[in-house]
């Protein structure tokens, strides 16, 4: 249970890391050089159709919903400060946030709308992130922006209240958002949705976006999709069925935006929906039969890459080259993926120590990095390494996890900490991200999302004292 595991800030120096990792029977990579002489290297960004980017070097920021856009979809003030400010941090890949491809696949009614008239707005909108790394670093030839494409499917709430939109009946999902209120995708609206994604690439690519994500992750609709083993129709059973979707909508846009690149955001393994126990830690509410996990070995709990591996062959075959690597999903596991010392207000303590997790979803980035060479691979589920992130990022690269390292949460909290990597600057220990799960529990509760404890900005908002209450509230259940 997370509330008596050490604080990870007990550990002070890397002999005291390696015996807790040893203690845990657990493996984390740990560079051998310098972190800012591994992340500070450029690479090559492949795609067989479009040609090669270069990026600057291995610092990656994640896609991260928001939830401070106009109830129309559009950029507000604090919109365009987080993104000049990821603009400032000096990654030279800018994963920009979760954007619904139409109104209906909104997860919340302030998430950005990529629909018709968006496109102005968004192309001014990257403009200040690029412009802000100009400002700061002098150049952005390097520099590569990308946007996340994605329909909510069963967690889209577009104007504050569930509209699931589902790819097949699930015994316990449904029962999450209530079944009566769902409704499943027919293969034409599949097929119409596909041709929504690719009207949006188009747009994006109209704004100035290098890359669009095709978003198969976190229990959203195409990461539903993967599952989809018992759907019949052209969109499920097989796993040619189950990633039609994506084939459709990746020669869509060779066909109307051939210049732009495409990414895919994958939950590489999944769990059974975890719920809070007696004693406030998760427990699994599978009893060691799940069969709907995507990348998962039937247990609940378990992993079996197969599928996944064979999902980044198909990505491979059509040309894709930028992958990242996540787990399960924060509706249902949050533990697996976005590993942290507290939970939100409607989660669970987490069932293991989180460097399990952060463990975990490394070797998995690992095993498919190393399977899959010419793929460029993206890390994630590091801000919980606190202190200790640039030297396990690093690692990871060194090691063959990933040839990026992703920042998602500690982003929000310390958008600079590549700039003070790569220039050998200590990390400024009251900016880094101590996972205390407020940007979730404050949008959980209807509040904009933000890091409360630690942004001066956010900190002073009249919500701030409220998002504290609901935290604490939290840590006592």
């Amino acid at each position: 249970m997370s509330r008596k595991i050490p604080k990870l800030t007990s550990l002070k120096t890397e002999t005291q890391l390696r015996a807790r990792l040893d203690n845990l029977d657990i493996q984390l990579p740990l560079a051998s050089a310098r972190p800012r002489d591994i992340l500070g290297a450029p690479l090559e960004l492949r795609d067989r159709v479009t040609g090669t980017r270069q990026v600057g070097n291995r610092f990656a920021i994640l896609p991260m919903e928001g939830w401070d856009a106009t109830l129309d979809g559009r950029p507000t003030p604090l919109v365009r400060r987080r993104w000049r400010r990821f603009g400032e941090s000096g990654a030279k890949l800018i994963w920009c946030e979760a954007t619904a491809v139409r109104a209906d696949g909104r997860a919340n009614p302030n998430q950005l709308l990529l629909d018709e008239g968006a496109t102005d707005e968004l192309a001014a909108l990257r403009g200040e992130l690029v412009e802000a790394h100009r400002a700061r670093f002098d150049r952005t030839d390097d520099l590569v922006v990308g946007l996340q494409l994605t329909h909510s499917g069963r967690w889209a709430r577009p104007d504050g209240t569930p509209h699931p939109r589902t790819v097949f009946s699930h015994p316990w999902l449904d029962r999450r958002v209530r079944a009566d209120k769902a409704s499943v995708f027919s293969d034409a609206e599949l097929a119409q949705l596909s041709k929504d994604y690719v009207a949006a690439a188009v747009r994006a690519r109209d704004a100035g976006f290098d890359f669009v994500d095709i978003k198969h992750c976190h229990g959203y609709l195409l990461h539903e999709l993967l599952a989809a083993r018992e759907r019949d129709g052209d969109y499920g059973g097989s796993m040619a069925g189950r990633t039609r979707f994506l084939r459709d909508v990746v020669a869509g846009i060779r066909q109307q935006a051939p210049e732009l690149h495409i990414a895919v955001r994958l939950s590489a393994f999944d769990f059974a929906p975890f719920s809070r126990g007696e004693d406030g830690v998760g427990v699994s509410e599978a009893e060691g039969t799940y069969p709907h996990a995507f990348g998962g070995d039937g247990s609940g709990v378990g992993i079996d890459l197969t599928e996944s591996n064979a999902f980044l062959d198909e990505l491979e075959a059509l040309g894709v080259g930028l992958v990242c690597i996540t787990a399960g999903s924060p509706y249902y596991c949050p533990h697996i993926q976005r590993p942290a010392a507290y939970p939100p207000s409607d989660g669970y303590w987490s069932p293991e120590d989180p460097l399990v997790s952060v463990a975990r979803i490394l070797e998995a980035t690992r095993e498919l990095s190393l399977a899959h060479p010419d793929l460029t691979i993206v890390t994630s589920g590091l801000s919980y390494m606190q202190e200790w992130l640039p030297l396990v990022g690093a690692g990871a690269v060194e090691q063959g996890a990933g040839q990026l390292v992703g920042l998602g949460r500690i982003a929000l909290s310390y958008p600079e900490l590549p700039a003070d990597v790569l220039a050998s600057q200590p990390l400024q220990r009251k900016k880094i991200c101590r996972t205390f799960s407020d940007c979730t529990t404050a949008p959980r509760n209807g509040l904009i999302s933000g890091c409360y404890p630690l942004d001066p900005h956010y900190k002073s908002m009249k919500d701030a004292k409220r998002v504290t209450e609901l935290r604490a509230e939290a840590a006592r259940r």
